[in-house]
């Protein structure tokens, strides 16, 4: 008896520290700043962009052609962030742009940022915490960028001054970094957001990927990695909850999302509309995957992002 007791007590020390291992390598894997992060990204989103690569070749030639100019502010725990301003002479209307996990700057949206430039928008373009040229060793799924891009809006609001009108615009991680700031304090230029497949919470992503991508639970290994967040980054991984944060939103909110993401699921979409209430609208794309919708039906996506925000950004009489 007492052997068997010994063998059991055993078995769970071990299997106890295989459980605490995974939760560390997965805090390590997607929490902690490293590099070759976005092929790992990509991987698990599962979206083929070999139809679209020279359509986005050429808007990135055709942006790297404009006048730009490199900006930086500090974030309110006190790191350098990057991003890149792209002005148009006589405009006081412009859009930040918040780029998915493992992307930096334009890395999501240069032909977005073509759509907005062209339509006489200026596009601010920043490298989120811990991606590309802005400081940080912690990605934060929206829940620490959402007050970094509060302090993006507050640098733009001061520069277009006054009769400045914006909007916050996310791609993914990105958008779900722009809903949850909806909720924040922010500067009365903004008077819209768009979410392009942003997702519900860290911890709900987490989940899902957990699940559809390995087949795992969340107990005990996501419990343990939300415990290394906390310790070491700052955050719990259901400490921001986009859904709560559209609530509270002062502007109307666009979601958009690819029916057949597999990466972030439509039904987050869903959800997010429903908290929206009547500022929200919701755009599905038929056969999209994740980050596609764009690509997938380009007509559709212009004219609807048009409709909600042109409008929204016209001058007040």
């Amino acid at each position: 008896m007492k052997r068997a007791v010994k063998w059991l007590a055993g078995a769970a020390g071990v299997l106890l520290l295989a459980q605490v291992g995974g939760a560390w390598y997965l805090f390590r894997q997607a929490v902690v700043r490293k590099s070759g992060r976005r092929n790992v990204a990509k991987g698990l989103s599962g979206t083929d962009w070999s139809a679209y690569r020279p359509v986005i070749q050429k808007d990135r030639e055709w942006l790297e052609q404009q006048p730009r100019e490199e900006v930086w502010i500090s974030s309110g725990d006190g790191l350098k962030l990057y991003g890149v301003f792209y002005p148009l002479e006589g405009s006081k209307k412009a859009v930040i742009g918040f780029h998915g996990y493992g992307s930096q700057g334009t890395g999501d949206y240069v032909s977005m940022a073509r759509f907005f430039l062209e339509n006489g928008i200026q596009v601010l373009a920043v490298d989120e915490r811990a991606h590309g040229k802005s400081e940080g060793n912690y990605i934060g799924f929206g829940c620490l960028e959402r007050l970094d891009a509060a302090a993006w809006a507050r640098y733009l609001a001061d520069r277009l001054g006054e009769e400045g009108r914006m909007a916050l615009y996310g791609v993914s991680m990105g958008g779900a970094a722009v809903l949850m700031a909806s909720g924040q304090p922010l500067p009365p230029q903004v008077k819209a957001v768009i979410s392009d497949c942003g997702f519900t919470s860290a911890w709900d992503i987490f989940s899902w990927v957990l699940r559809a991508s390995y087949h795992l639970p969340a107990f005990p290994l996501l419990y343990l990695a939300d415990w290394f967040a906390a310790r070491f980054a700052g955050y719990h991984l259901n400490q921001c909850d986009a859904r709560e944060e559209v609530r509270k939103a002062k502007v109307p909110v666009l979601l958009i999302h690819g029916e057949a993401d597999h990466f972030v699921p439509a039904a987050m979409a869903c959800e997010l509309y429903e908290a929206c209430g009547p500022a929200g609208e919701l755009l599905l794309v038929p056969e999209a995957d994740h980050a596609e919708a764009y690509y997938k039906d380009p007509e559709r996506y212009r004219k609807t992002a048009e409709q909600f925000l042109f409008p929204l950004l016209e001058k007040e009489d």
